[in-house]
């Protein structure tokens, strides 16, 4: 069975896009590989935080993936700082890793450019991302298009050590890209994102999300309601997509394109295929809230575990080192 590992920073409360774009896949390989799952707070603090606000969201974002269906039974789900030979395997990495790589990466880039002093932390951060991944000797990692540059640096890294050393000891970890890659938020401007304000959350009431869905942005040359529509260019169809039918998905299209009916009807099926896939989530998240030893219970064997293949990995890196 191959070894998947994936990690998500601890932004607080899922919303649909972490689901769709991440969370549902995981929960769907749980079942078919020995899967890690890692909520990474080192990668949280390379920006503006509150203490106590990285210790809530990192609760809440347990709470939610579990609640999402994250088996604890069926993987391995922890908190990043709970296992420090992440730290220290990065540490090592950051010999081998060029300079000139890190500062070629997307991300750091556009960081960089909207910063006037550049912590080192996010130069260094995809080299964190190859530490967590390479740690658990993962050969496979399911990321987002966004990501695929990082994961190719990570694949770099494990050349580049094993080359080194003239040994053949980290794999080198391929992607699994998810169906749903990229979803757009609800102003239709951007990739689904919590800083901008365009989310539905994963545990939001069933109202709060109607009062989300009214107004968002659908097909823009759909000014009149006879006018018929483009569903491939409206963000509400692909929505549709993931949350409704195929018999659904399909009369979207055909009253859409022949306006059948208004954006507000199409939003309203839309509002009860989510409320199907949401409310039994939303349960899930109020029963685990009312038992948070569970939660506690859980992420401590789970670093328990991570930590078992953790040290066995960087025993045998410091012995091919010479560092024992």
């Amino acid at each position: 069975m191959s070894r998947v590992f994936s990690g998500i920073q601890p932004s607080g409360e899922l919303h649909i896009g972490n689901y769709l774009g991440a969370v549902k896949n995981w929960v769907e390989l749980q079942s078919r590989h020995e899967c890690i799952y890692c909520i990474v707070d080192y990668h949280a603090i390379t920006g503006a935080y509150e203490p106590a606000d990285l210790r809530r969201r990192t609760r809440d974002m347990a709470v939610s993936l579990l609640a999402a269906g994250v088996d604890p039974d069926k993987c391995t789900l922890f908190v990043q700082s709970m296992v420090p030979e992440h730290t220290e395997l990065a540490w090592i990495f950051n010999t081998v890793t060029p300079l000139g790589e890190l500062e070629r990466q997307t991300q750091f880039k556009e960081k960089a450019g909207k910063q006037e002093s550049i912590p080192a932390g996010i130069l260094n951060y995809p080299v964190l991302q190859a530490a967590d991944i390479l740690l658990y000797k993962a050969d496979q990692v399911p990321v987002g298009e966004d990501q695929v540059q990082h994961l190719e640096l990570s694949r770099e890294i494990a050349r580049r050590w094993n080359a080194k050393f003239g040994v053949d000891f980290f794999p080198e970890p391929k992607p699994l890209l998810t169906a749903s890659r990229r979803i757009m938020g609800l102003d239709g401007g951007a990739k689904m994102s919590k800083s901008l304000g365009n989310t539905v959350g994963l545990v939001e009431d069933k109202e709060s999300i109607w009062q989300k869905l009214r107004p968002a942005v659908t097909d823009p040359a759909r000014i009149r309601r006879t006018d018929p529509g483009t569903p491939d260019i409206c963000n509400i169809y692909h929505l549709h997509k993931a949350f409704s039918d195929a018999p659904t998905v399909a009369n979207v299209v055909k009253q859409c394109t022949t306006a059948g009916w208004g954006c507000i009807d199409c939003k309203q099926v839309l509002a009860a295929s989510m409320e199907r896939d949401l409310e039994p989530i939303r349960a899930r998240a109020r029963e685990l809230a009312a038992h948070p030893e569970r939660v506690t219970a859980i992420l401590d064997a789970g670093a328990l575990h991570a930590r078992r293949l953790a040290r066995k990995t960087l025993d045998e890196v410091k012995h091919i080192m010479g560092l024992d």
